[in-house]
C-alpha cells in the first residue's frame, strides 16, 4: 500500500490525515492547536505541524505529501529567510483602509476586476502589503520575500531551498497574480508598497509539478506536491463536480464552486479564485461562521450539541429574534469595522431556546446571501466543515436556503484535499485520483416564510 499524507494549517489548528494512495482510505491522523489571534508567528505553525505529525505516528512509510493552509495570510522573510515580523492572517481587519484606498488608487473595481478576477478587500494580501509599507516601512525594507503560509510550510519541509514555490489556486487570493492571464501583476504589487522596493514572490507551480522533497525521520526522501489553499483543497476533497456548490462552516464561511472560465466580478462580492486542478473557484466569504454557534454556546454556557439541541426547540424564525452575527467585522458584505447585534428581543423571545436558534438562522442567512451572491443555479449544495456536524445547522440550513442541502461523512476535507494532490503527483494523468468518498445524508425542509426577508432589513439597519 502506497501512502500519501495530507496537511491542513487552519486558523485554528493543524491537522494530518495519511491515506492510501489508490482508494483515499484513510489510516492514521494526527492535530494540534495553533494559538489565537489574527497575527501569529509562522514558528507556532511549524510546532504545530511537528506534533500533528508526531500524533499521526510519522511520516516514515509516506511517499508523497501535501499542503493546505488558510489563504490570504502575509509571510515576510529577510535575505537570510528569517521571518521578518508576525504573519497578518486574513482575518486580520487593519488593513481595511488600505483595501479601499488600492481599489480607488486603480481606477475603481471594474479595474480590479479586470487584473485580476477580484476586488481586494481587508484579507488580501496586497492589502495586508500596503499597511505594512504606511505603518512599519523598515519591516518592507527587510522583506525579500513574501509568501503565503502553505508556501512557508512547504518550504521548510522542503529544506529551506533557494526558491519558494505556491500554486496557482493559493496565489489567486493575493491580490497581485491573475487567474486570468496566470501571471504575477508586478504593477499591483509596486501599488501597494507605494515606491518601496518590491520583494520576490514564489515560483507558481502546476497542479502536478514537485515542490521538492523532504527528508522525515529514517526514511527516504517525501515527495512534495505544489500545495494549496485551503478552499482549494477542500473542492478536492469532497470530491466537487461541475454544478456542485459546496457551502463550508469554518471559522470563516464561504460558498464556491468550480468552472471552466475565469470569473470576475466588480461588485467585490465573488472572489474570482484559481482552483487546484487548473480550473476556476468562485467564491463568497463570510467572515463569521462557526465561531458564531462558539460564542453563542459560550454566552448559553452549554456546549455545541447542547446549543443545537437548543436551537431545535424554538420555532422557526425564532419568534422575529434575529442575530445579526458579524461578530469580528464582516467581509461580506465589507463591512471590516461592524459588530455583531441582537435584534426582535422581547420577553417572549428572552429564552435561551430563541436566542439558540438565531444565532444558527443568521449565521446561515449570512452564508444563504453568498450562495445567492454566486449567481449559479446548483445541481446539488454540500454543507461541510466543522459547523455542519450540528444536527441543528443540518435541519435548518435547508429552511434558510430554500433548497435540499447533502451533507457528507463528517471528514477533515481540507487535509484530504491536500493528501489527493500528493496522490496525484505520484500518479500524473490530468485529473487527480478518483477517491472512494462516504455516505452523503440528505436534509430537505419546507423555506421558513420570511425569514431571509426579516434578516436583510435587520442586517441593512445594523
Amino acid at each position: 500500500m502506497t501512502l500519501v499524507a495530507g496537511v491542513d494549517s487552519s486558523t485554528q489548528s493543524c491537522k494530518v490525515v495519511i491515506r492510501d494512495a489508490e482508494s483515499g482510505a484513510l489510516v492514521r491522523e494526527g492535530r494540534a492547536r495553533h494559538p489565537d489571534g489574527t497575527e501569529v508567528h509562522p514558528d507556532h505553525w511549524w510546532t504545530a505541524l511537528q506534533t500533528a505529525i508526531e500524533e499521526a505516528d510519522g511520516l516514515d512509510d509516506v511517499a508523497a505529501l501535501g499542503v493546505a493552509a488558510q489563504q490570504h495570510g502575509m509571510v515576510c522573510l529577510d535575505e537570510d529567510g528569517q521571518v521578518v515580523r508576525p504573519a497578518l492572517l486574513w482575518n486580520d481587519t487593519r488593513s481595511a483602509k488600505a483595501a479601499a484606498d488600492l481599489v480607488t488608487e486603480l481606477g475603481g473595481p471594474d479595474r480590479w476586476a479586470e487584473a485580476v478576477g477580484s476586488v481586494p478587500v481587508a484579507s488580501f494580501t496586497v492589502t495586508k502589503l500596503r499597511w505594512l509599507a504606511e505603518h512599519e516601512p523598515d519591516n518592507v525594507r527587510r522583506t525579500r520575500t513574501v509568501c503565503l503560509p502553505h508556501d512557508w510550510l512547504t518550504w521548510r519541509l522542503a529544506g529551506r531551498p533557494a526558491v519558494i514555490t505556491t500554486d496557482r489556486g493559493d496565489a489567486s487570493g493575493t491580490g497581485y497574480w491573475s487567474p486570468i492571464t496566470g501571471t504575477y501583476r508586478p504593477d499591483l504589487l509596486e501599488l501597494a508598497l507605494g515606491g518601496i522596493a518590491a520583494p520576490e514572490v514564489p515560483r507558481v507551480l502546476g497542479p502536478t509539478e514537485q515542490a521538492g522533497t523532504a527528508r522525515v525521520g529514517t526514511a527516504g526522501d517525501l515527495l512534495l506536491a505544489p500545495g494549496t489553499g485551503d478552499n482549494m483543497a477542500a473542492s478536492l476533497g469532497v470530491g466537487m463536480r461541475p454544478g456542485d456548490v459546496v457551502v463550508s462552516i469554518g471559522t470563516s464561511g464561504t460558498a464556491f464552486a468550480v468552472v471552466d472560465t475565469p470569473y470576475r466580478d466588480a461588485s467585490g462580492a465573488v472572489a474570482g479564485f484559481a482552483d487546484a486542478t487548473g480550473r476556476y473557484l468562485p467564491l463568497v466569504c463570510t467572515m463569521n461562521a462557526a465561531r458564531v454557534l462558539e460564542a453563542t454556546a459560550r454566552m448559553l454556557g452549554v456546549t455545541y450539541d447542547g446549543l443545537s439541541e437548543l436551537a431545535l426547540q424554538a420555532p422557526p424564525g425564532a419568534d422575529g429574534l434575529v442575530l445579526v452575527p458579524y461578530l469580528e467585522g464582516e467581509r461580506t458584505p465589507n463591512l471590516p469595522e461592524a459588530t455583531g447585534s441582537l435584534h426582535g428581543l422581547t420577553p417572549s423571545t428572552a429564552t435561551p431556546a430563541h436566542l439558540a436558534r438565531a444565532a444558527v438562522e443568521g449565521m446561515l442567512c449570512g452564508l444563504a446571501d453568498a450562495l445567492d451572491a454566486l449567481g449559479l443555479e446548483p445541481g446539488r449544495v454540500l454543507l461541510i466543515g466543522g459547523g455542519a456536524r450540528s444536527e441543528a445547522v443540518r435541519r435548518i440550513a435547508p429552511t434558510v436556503f430554500g433548497r435540499p442541502v447533502l451533507v457528507p461523512e463528517p471528514g477533515e476535507y481540507v487535509a484530504d484535499g491536500a493528501a489527493r494532490q500528493a496522490a496525484w503527483l505520484l500518479a500524473g494523468g490530468s485529473e487527480p485520483p478518483a477517491w472512494k468518498t462516504g455516505e452523503t445524508a440528505s436534509y430537505e425542509a419546507e423555506p421558513a416564510i420570511g425569514l431571509r426577508d426579516r434578516y436583510r432589513e435587520t442586517a441593512a439597519r445594523a
